[in-house]
């Protein structure tokens, strides 16, 4: 059976995918159709019920309970891996000033709604541009991600809030950025077999890390091996192997406060694959 997944360029997703995509494991007779793009191309093909598995920001998925259900693997939650606002100025004036973010439907949107909610002149940006729009001074502030994390402030660019601290302090759970999620229409036994062969191709990846590194090379375009393998020590951690509850409740708080503030009314409480 061929299914169409969609996943980023990332590393922490070549990382998980690369053993199922290239049948390094039992996949169960499953093969894959594979399309690769920013995540917030992935959100919108959600949107749009284009794919049978796909990567999704947690905040997509508040809207698209009723079209997907989650695995318990493959997903990226963890502490101190949350995105960031920065700025080129020292003083920015967040209500009135415009502000960047890398998708109206990224987690990284939803965080910064919730600890900034005065913000009102919001610029949507592929999350790779937003350094030089700051730099040039297109926009006053900019919420970062990825591997932007790591090398911002080599550029003079500073630091106005840890979004994922915040969300922390403010939570106590994890921060739940995105996760793996496949169609709900298809029936429960395929859905559970999706999520066992995702299994697999995380554990694969944790067990013989260094077979996966040129499917990762090849999609990481000029990115430097270390901050390569930042960026899979950040987002791939146990979580990735499985929620468990201590991640199941974070997401389910995470869907209390997008409901908080408004943006959701409801959702399904069987959200997870059993």
């Amino acid at each position: 059976m061929r299914l169409t997944l969609g996943f980023s360029t990332c590393p922490n997703d070549t990382f998980i995918f690369d053993a199922m995509v290239h049948q390094k494991i039992d996949t169960e007779g499953l093969s894959f159709d594979v399309h690769m793009a920013d995540v917030e191309e992935l959100n919108d093909l959600a949107f749009q019920g284009q794919l049978d598995i796909t990567k999704l920001s947690y905040h997509a998925f508040c809207y698209l309970t009723d079209s997907y259900r989650l695995m318990k693997a493959g997903s990226a939650l963890g502490r101190g891996n949350g995105p960031l606002l920065i700025s080129h100025k020292s003083s920015v004036d967040l209500k009135t000033g415009r502000v960047a973010i890398p998708g109206k439907y990224t987690t990284a949107n939803l965080l910064l709604t919730i600890a900034y909610p005065e913000i009102q002149n919001k610029e949507e940006m592929l999350f790779s541009d937003i350094e030089n729009a700051l730099l040039q001074d297109e926009i006053e502030a900019g919420t970062i991600i990825h591997e932007n994390r790591f090398t911002y402030h080599e550029r003079g660019l500073h630091k106005i809030a840890d979004l994922g601290a915040l969300w922390e302090e403010r939570s106590g759970h994890p921060i739940p950025l995105g996760g793996i999620v496949t169609r709900r229409s298809f029936d429960l036994d395929l859905q559970q077999k999706i999520d066992r062969v995702m299994a697999r191709s995380v554990q694969y990846a944790f067990d013989h890390s260094e077979d996966t590194m040129p499917f990762i090379k090849a999609h990481a375009q000029e990115m430097d091996p270390s901050v390569m393998r930042k960026h899979i020590e950040l987002y791939v951690n146990d979580f990735t192997k499985d929620l468990g509850r201590e991640g199941s409740d974070a997401i389910q708080y995470l869907f209390s406060e997008a409901q908080r503030v408004g943006l959701i009314k409801t959702y399904p409480t069987d959200f997870i694959i059993p």
